[in-house]
């Protein structure tokens, strides 16, 4: 096959972050797999930016090719279920991380990773969801098999401009949940009503009160900042009501008591987006079915493949908010 570009992260001089550059490459540079895919559309996460950084150690081995989600079409395959041409989904199991990911035309990977595209998304749909759009709706379908309902109250959305804050909204609302984003920017309220947030709430309301438990506001709650904001949420829930964490923007650890839990019967889930495979099928096909967003054009920033060194710089600095998809193959 021709070379095809990528944009690679290379070791630091003495220890120092890691440096990426375009570079040109071959099917043979890429991480073994006996599945290669033309990538069509890679997403930029905040992982990404972090470890294109190497803020937090995400990645330890070089050079490597970041991007943790990906879709495309099979190019290649050496294993019996995909064939050339067909169109999957690839998130999780080290992409990007211990193994070459979504950021070049071409990604090799095990046939155990790969997800058929689930029917009625596009590559792009599925681009646009990728990791963030997983934890999004694995977070609402634990969140439901533990109960939740709409109509039971109220649900917070944390972080609600990120990837999965944003995407959560727009599921929820099209479940008839009552959504109430929480955010510190206050340029971003028409955006999130826009996606079917009936309230904005002031991210400063989360602090730290000194009090074990307080007036309980919230039926569910889906939490990406963790820190002080993960306490808040707990000591707030409704009676029965249900939380996901999955962030830890606002810090890793959290202050807390057991008594919103033996008095109001709260639950906590922690939410691992690198699911099993069986579990993927399933969120994937609620993701193309009752949980499908409606507003992934107002959500999704579609940009060329030449923007990535920007997209992360700015996402690193917060100044992004949905989801911002890389275009990376021609006519994709």
């Amino acid at each position: 096959m021709q070379s095809f570009a990528a944009y690679r992260l290379f070791a630091g001089e003495g220890g120092g972050p890691p440096v990426g550059r375009f570079v040109t490459m071959s099917e043979d540079d890429l991480s073994a797999g006996d599945v290669l895919v033309r990538v069509a559309f890679t997403s930029v996460n905040y992982k990404d930016a972090l470890a294109a950084a190497g803020i937090n150690k995400i990645i330890r081995d070089y050079p490597r090719i970041g991007g943790i989600d990906l879709t495309g079409t099979v190019a290649k395959s050496k294993d019996p279920r995909f064939r050339e041409g067909d169109h999957v989904v690839v998130h999780g199991f080290g992409l990007g991380v211990d193994r070459d990911g979504g950021y070049a035309q071409y990604a090799r990977v095990e046939g155990d990773m790969v997800l058929p595209l689930p029917k009625g998304l596009s590559l792009l749909d599925c681009a646009v969801l990728g990791v963030a759009g997983y934890t999004a709706a694995l977070s609402i379908h634990w969140m439901e098999h533990s109960g939740l309902r709409p109509g039971t109250g109220p649900i917070l959305v944390t972080g609600a401009t990120g990837g999965v804050a944003s995407v959560a909204i727009d599921i929820l609302s099209g479940l008839d949940y009552d959504v109430a984003a929480m955010t510190g920017k206050s340029d971003s309220h028409d955006f999130l009503r826009s996606l079917g947030a009936s309230e904005v709430v002031d991210a400063g309301l989360a602090v730290a009160s000194g009090r074990p438990i307080e007036s309980a506001r919230w039926a569910g709650a889906v939490d990406s900042v963790g820190g002080e904001t993960l306490g808040w949420i707990l000591r707030t829930l409704l009676p029965d009501g249900v939380a996901t964490s999955f962030g830890n923007a606002g810090g890793a650890e959290f202050t807390g008591s057991v008594l919103p839990f033996i008095l109001r019967g709260v639950k906590l889930i922690g939410i691992n987006g690198n699911s099993p495979m069986d579990l993927r099928r399933i969120v994937w096909n609620k993701l193309a079915n009752e949980y499908r967003p409606q507003h992934l054009d107002r959500i999704a920033d579609v940009v060329a493949f030449e923007q990535l060194p920007e997209v992360m710089e700015r996402m690193r600095n917060r100044l992004t908010r949905g989801r911002t998809v890389l275009r990376m193959a021609d006519g994709a």
